[in-house]
């Protein structure tokens, strides 16, 4: 028997898709677990800062980014999280082109918050060392971005793979929604959603620190 027939068994093929999933299962809880201690890190950061408050240099004047902007940010970014949700539920009730839309307008709304995010910084009328606020929003506002950036590219990657392997199937004679619907597809979903959950979160709460409070 040849190395190619041993590793197409159904045996081996079988051990190669548990491999896939465990992977991605490890690999998604690895990610979410460097964003928490990365946004823990900025959050003590915050607060230990604001109680402090040293010579009175954590928010002198009260400055603040704008709130216009930041208000808009969180919108977006919310509503993308909020979307993802929604666009995960509609696949796990077999509807592939809901779900196929709805994701593209997750990776857009993610595009257009990083944006402007990025057009923010850009705006801001106080230098990152001129006080404990402006430090903290600029660590703040950069890694929101690369956050809403890594969302976006992992969604779009997603649905690219989704929309090649329904063309496959379509190319076999077979029902293309079948092939987006394998569970190996469904975990790299639900990881992904895991994910968006967690940058709404994100972006709730670090909205209230730095516009709110």
């Amino acid at each position: 028997m040849s190395v190619h027939e041993v590793l197409s068994t159904p045996e081996e093929a079988a051990h190669e898709h548990r491999a896939a999933v465990g992977a991605i299962w490890t690999g998604s809880r690895l990610v979410l677990g460097i964003g928490a201690f990365a946004f823990a890190s900025l959050g003590f950061a915050y607060f230990y800062l604001r109680s402090v408050n040293n010579l009175g240099l954590w928010r002198p004047g009260g400055v603040t980014a704008s709130t216009a902007l930041g208000a808009g940010i969180f919108a977006v970014t919310l509503a993308a999280a909020l979307l993802n949700v929604f666009a995960t539920w509609r696949r796990s009730k077999g509807k592939a082109l809901d779900w196929m839309v709805a994701g593209w307008l997750v990776v857009l709304a993610a595009l257009v918050a990083m944006g402007l995010q990025i057009y923010e910084l850009f705006e801001l009328h106080f230098w990152p060392g001129s006080s404990g606020y402006a430090s903290c929003f600029i660590a703040w506002a950069a890694l929101n971005a690369v956050m809403l950036l890594s969302g976006a590219y992992w969604t779009e990657t997603i649905l690219a793979k989704g929309l090649r392997l329904a063309r496959a199937a379509r190319e076999d004679g077979k029902d293309g929604s079948l092939a987006i619907g394998s569970d190996l597809t469904a975990m790299e979903v639900k990881v992904a959603n895991h994910y968006w959950v967690f940058i709404g979160a994100i972006a709730s709460l670090f909205w209230v620190m730095f516009y709110v409070m």
